[in-house]
């Protein structure tokens, strides 16, 4: 497509020259001989580069600037002068004029800038469109009353630098609240570090969190960058906090009281201003009883706390989600779209989804990739509910028995996961030991059959 190039002048003559010379280069140009013709036709066609007359009768062409720069998304504006006014220019630029060019045109100069304001214009349309697909990723969907407190409580304290606490069950979007609070504060435009605190080996955490020094212990080969350091006037969001040893939670506090961190074999201390979020699907205060938990970081942590229920208590919030993960899926991929009955829909806001907005998006996944039929109906959503069901160990009373010895070993590691995890009172470390396996692996056994303390304690 052409690029398109509105001229705004009342002299026939400029209007003339500079539509020659840039039709000569291959661009749509359209003409208006009066401000507001021009701001008409700028609404209208939405040109990529408007070259503008200072003077001119009925509206001043400054007023013009102005209007088309109110407007969103506004092309470039080149303005055109027969009096090389520098108090005009200096104007014109404060107003957002790209350049100001001085009449009679030269045509070298009029392609010249044609070809940068256009330029600058697709960059900006490109990172736009980035931004707005970035922040469709990590949308919050879904209009139900328990949902709309969750954006009060974001919209009261995304200005702020208090510290936020974010509570709720696996799979109930606690990283979207985390970004909807960065992506609304003032330090939106700095780094929005994540840490996933129960991923990290034990050993390796506070490394990570601080940083260490080349050769501060066997395998620092280089110097390391902590999180906080790289989250500097940004945002660190530590999810999983409950799952920090008490020396590590120790060290956070200081962050938190002081501002300062220490690699691991450096004795310098470096200032840090970051606001610190935190999530956790953990009862951090059951955790603070049993000595697993730093009371005074916990009060350091939950300034503002944030609950995000869990899917069954927002049942009207289902049908937007299955539409807008149907939506997202089928585009990623290049897919037909593809939509689902009212019976379907009430018998997915009718399922308990133990997993939540995580198993829902798994779940419509699955069925627009193994079912032909659109819109999908209820028929179709009986094998994928009921496989849900036996990972979360919620098979009715009198239901099938498991049917292969892949779905018998998956219903039997998840029964005896939460058997030792009941033994060891939900101590995430305490259990993975007792069983002898590496916490992060436990932590993705919890994800995959869908395994909490509030849902199986």
């Amino acid at each position: 497509m052409k690029p398109k190039i509105l001229i705004v002048d009342d002299e026939d003559a400029i209007r003339s020259t500079l539509k020659m010379i840039l039709e000569y280069e291959g661009y749509e140009v359209l003409l208006a001989a009066n401000g507001p013709l021009g701001l008409r036709l700028a609404e209208k066609e939405r040109p990529d580069l408007v070259f503008l007359d200072v003077k001119m009768p009925q509206m001043d062409g400054l007023e013009v600037l102005k209007a088309i720069k109110a407007a969103e998304d506004a092309p470039p504006v080149v303005m055109l002068s027969g009096h090389g006014n520098i108090q005009t220019a200096v104007e014109a630029t404060k107003l957002g004029a790209f350049d100001f060019v001085e009449k009679p045109p030269e045509s070298e100069r009029i392609l010249l800038l044609a070809r940068n304001a256009i330029s600058q214009k697709r960059l900006q349309d490109e990172n736009r469109a980035l931004k707005l697909s970035f922040d469709e990723r990590y949308r919050m969907v879904g209009g139900s009353r328990a949902l709309e407190k969750v954006a009060e409580s974001i919209r009261r304290a995304a200005p702020t630098s208090a510290t936020v606490l974010i509570t709720g069950e696996s799979g109930v979007g606690k990283e979207l609240v985390a970004r909807a609070i960065h992506r609304n504060s003032n330090r939106r435009a700095k780094s929005f570090v994540q840490v996933n605190c129960a991923a990290i080996p034990e050993d390796l955490i506070e490394s990570e969190l601080f940083g260490h020094e080349k050769g501060s212990f066997t395998g620092a080969t280089e110097k390391q960058i902590g999180k906080f350091e790289l989250a500097h006037e940004g945002t660190i969001f530590l999810d999983e906090v409950g799952d920090m040893s008490l020396k590590t939670q120790a060290k956070v506090l200081r962050v938190l009281q002081e501002g300062e961190v220490e690699r691991i074999g450096s004795q310098r201390t470096i200032h840090v201003d970051v606001r610190v979020i935190a999530a956790t699907n953990k009862d951090l205060e059951a955790a603070i009883a049993a000595g697993d938990f730093r009371e005074d970081l916990f009060y350091r942590l939950s300034v503002v706390p944030v609950r995000v229920p869990p899917l069954r208590e927002r049942g009207e919030d289902v049908e937007p989600l299955v539409t807008h993960f149907a939506r997202a899926f089928c585009e990623e991929n290049n897919l037909r779209r593809r939509s689902f009955t009212p019976d379907a829909l009430q018998a997915l806001r009718r399922h308990p989804w133990r997993g939540n907005v995580r198993e829902l998006k798994n779940a419509v996944e699955r069925l627009i990739i193994m079912e032909e039929a659109d819109p999908i109906d209820a028929t179709a959503l009986g094998d994928v509910l009921r496989r849900g069901a036996e990972a979360a160990g919620a098979r009715p009373a009198g239901g099938e028995p498991p049917g292969t010895l892949k779905d018998f070993k998956e219903s039997a590691e998840r029964a005896f996961l939460v058997e030792k995890l009941r033994e060891n009172r939900w101590n995430i470390s305490a259990t993975a030991q007792a069983i002898g396996t590496p916490r992060s692996n436990l932590y993705k056994k919890l994800e995959q059959y869908g395994i909490s303390e509030e849902r199986d304690g």
